[in-house]
């Protein structure tokens, strides 16, 4: 933090804002690796909250890639700083009183466990979309496997760069075998608790 500079409290708090919206804010972290369905999942759980009447935003790997995050790479130093980022932004989503969904690899185990530092961990839902490597590769949706064993990508997660898998997930949704509605519906009678639960 600079030095030369001095945090602001406003009169509105986060508190108020959640009253505002009528739901706590928090965070639902989806890790896993690229093909895994996190994107997917995030997309339709978002749908069925917004259904719901909660006010909710998704940050998506591609898409702040595209933005904020447009300078970084994909060195374990630039993975590390892109989910720094994002933690910071859901922080201020979640200050707006927003339930605030977010789909990024995220490998390093390291990095996700700073997320709940910058969030705080009462704030911080893990999902481990848990795919094998050979159902991702299968559906290879972007074709950066394929790219990847031909040797034209490098730090590809699972190929040629790690991903450590979260040891305790709050959840574990595996889509090998398991639709796309199940996978909703069993995150859906988890977070939907945290939503309504009263400080």
């Amino acid at each position: 933090m600079s030095q030369n500079t001095l945090e602001y409290n406003y009169k509105i708090s986060r508190s108020d804002r959640e009253k505002h919206h009528g739901h706590r804010a928090f965070l639902i972290w989806f890790t896993g690796l690229s093909g895994s369905g996190k994107s997917t999942l995030a997309n339709a759980v978002e749908v069925e909250l917004y259904k719901k009447g909660i006010s909710t935003y998704t940050l998506d790997g591609d898409n702040v890639r595209q933005g904020i995050n447009k300078d970084l790479g994909f060195s374990p130093e630039d993975r590390t700083e892109n989910v720094r980022r994002i933690a910071e932004i859901s922080n201020l989503m979640i200050d707006a009183g927003i339930v605030t969904l977010a789909a990024f690899i995220s490998p390093y185990f390291e990095d996700r466990e700073n997320i709940k530092t910058i969030v705080g961990d009462d704030r911080f839902t893990e999902i481990y979309v848990n795919t094998s490597l050979e159902e991702c590769e299968r559906r290879d949706v972007k074709g950066l496997y394929k790219k990847a064993r031909e040797g034209k990508i490098t730090n590809m997660t699972g190929i040629s760069a790690p991903y450590e898998a979260p040891v305790n997930p709050d959840l574990e949704i595996k889509t090998d075998h398991q639709s796309i509605e199940t996978s909703v519906q069993v995150i859906l009678d988890f977070i939907v608790k945290k939503i309504n639960h009263k400080k």
